[in-house]
């Protein structure tokens, strides 16, 4: 060991000891009394005291309904989401004898209403023509500083387009349309593509870059570049191709297309606003949720000897929710949403098509595991929390299931919700612009202490 290795551990040591003191000042002067919070009425997290989010916006992107108005009181009905007014289980049962559906869903986002046959063809011709990324971008940004997290590279990869961009701050709408339409097209293959970059040069694994395919829709592109053989059910990419339309959008109040709002008030670029949803999504109380789910899952199933038993899916479930298993937040992860109450209906309509993968993929046993699992913990967590609301699945139970049935590895469910989502931050995005508002600026009630100042050599 050289004087030089030494030096580093000794300088190592003693930086850690004075960020400790420093995590020890900031935690000592950064506690706010939590009944303030209740005396100035302050809406946490930009909810009312029943959980119901403030009024911040308005919009004509998208609906999401969990309950029906009856002499001015909430009752609980089956969820609800509509796109452009369009009923998201109508959207999907329309494509009863066609193959695919998430193009479609992104025009009827992006331009308020459903392609014809001829628009509809022209705009994926346009799509494709703005899927590629160049050979220069693939090798100087999207191979080099590779890292697990797929989220963060997406964010540079996304940032950096900017310097590829002619017309990068031009915010008229035309121009941001076209920024819009090409992060969507661009965006799957950028993901990918960082999924390989980490396989190769963290964890020494074959590379291989396969180009998408004309012809191809968006969900067959992400299966055929994603997988070695590039070969796929069509039943496999019908399921991707749900689980992006589901994903698409969700209303202007979820955290990252609130993030979208946001920032486009602000007059910045887009591909600053898309980052910054980006970096939002990332967050595990937000996109990151399936791989929560995942976890539990995973846990759950070494510990569940016989998974059809519900008395020991319960006694686990209940080591969950008292905080002495998985990871001891007291959560059962999927459970619950903030507006859905007695069902999300996105939750229904890939709970059904998660059901058609694993009889094709022989996995029954593990959905009837999935399916005991969201009964047994909707019964638990209204009786542990003594809830008199009905408490539904959510959509990140089942998707981290589809996600793994389809030979999609962790590293890309987050990435594969962001992929999904750029069509609704896209959609806002023109929306907020269209509409010229005001920079978004909520206020926060200062509750500190006015103090004198003091010279450095008084300080103690």
């Amino acid at each position: 060991m050289t004087d030089i290795e030494m030096m580093s551990f000794s300088e190592e040591g003693a930086l850690q000891d004075s960020m400790r003191k420093l995590e020890s000042i900031l935690l000592d002067n950064h506690h706010i009394n939590p009944n303030l919070y209740v005396e100035y009425d302050v809406k946490r997290g930009l909810r009312d005291s029943a959980g119901k989010g403030v009024l911040t916006g308005l919009t004509e992107i998208s609906d999401v309904n969990g309950y029906k108005l009856e002499n001015g009181r909430q009752i609980p009905t089956d969820g609800k989401l509509y796109y452009q007014g369009v009923n998201v289980n109508e959207l999907i049962a329309g494509l009863e004898g066609r193959r695919y559906g998430f193009e479609e869903t992104i025009y009827l986002l992006l331009f308020g209403k459903l392609p014809t046959q001829e628009q509809l063809d022209e705009f994926i011709s346009v799509l494709f023509d703005l899927e590629g990324l160049s050979g220069r971008f693939v090798r100087d940004v999207v191979m080099k500083a590779s890292n697990a997290n797929i989220m963060n590279a997406l964010q540079r990869c996304i940032l950096t387009l900017y310097t590829y961009d002619e017309e990068p701050d031009d915010v008229e709408v035309g121009n941001v349309l076209r920024q819009c339409m090409e992060l969507i097209a661009k965006i799957p293959l950028i993901a990918v593509y960082s999924y390989h970059a980490y396989c190769h040069f963290r964890k020494d694994e074959m590379l291989f870059i396969r180009n998408p395919e004309k012809g191809h829709s968006l969900a067959e592109n992400i299966l055929l570049m994603l997988r070695p053989d590039g070969k796929y059910t069509e039943l496999e990419a019908k399921v991707l191709d749900i689980a992006l339309i589901l994903h698409a959008e969700h209303g202007g109040g979820n955290n990252s297309t609130f993030t979208t709002h946001v920032v486009t008030s602000t007059g910045t670029d887009t591909y600053s606003a898309m980052a910054a949803s980006v970096g939002s999504l990332k967050g595990p109380r937000h996109g990151g949720a399936n791989l929560k789910v995942q976890g539990m899952f995973d846990e759950l199933k070494t510990v569940v000897t016989d998974w059809e038993d519900e008395q020991q899916i319960r006694d686990y479930l209940k080591k969950v929710l008292n905080k002495q298993a998985f990871d001891h937040s007291g959560l059962i992860y999927g459970m619950g949403h903030a507006v859905y109450t007695l069902s999300d209906p996105r939750e229904i309509i890939l709970k059904e098509f998660a059901r058609q993968l694993a009889e094709e993929k022989g996995l029954d046993k593990e959905f009837g595991l999935y399916d005991r699992v969201e009964r047994i913990g909707c019964e638990l967590v209204m009786e542990q929390r003594k809830l008199f609301k009905n408490i539904c699945a959510n959509v990140d139970f089942y998707s981290g299931f589809v996600y793994s049935m389809l030979g999609i590895p962790q590293e890309l469910f987050t990435p594969l919700f962001a992929i999904s989502r750029m069509a609704g931050w896209s959609a806002h995005r023109l929306e907020e612009l269209i509409n010229a508002g005001k920079i978004i600026r909520p206020a926060y009630k200062y509750v500190g202490t006015h103090v004198e100042f003091e010279e450095i050599e008084d300080r103690k």
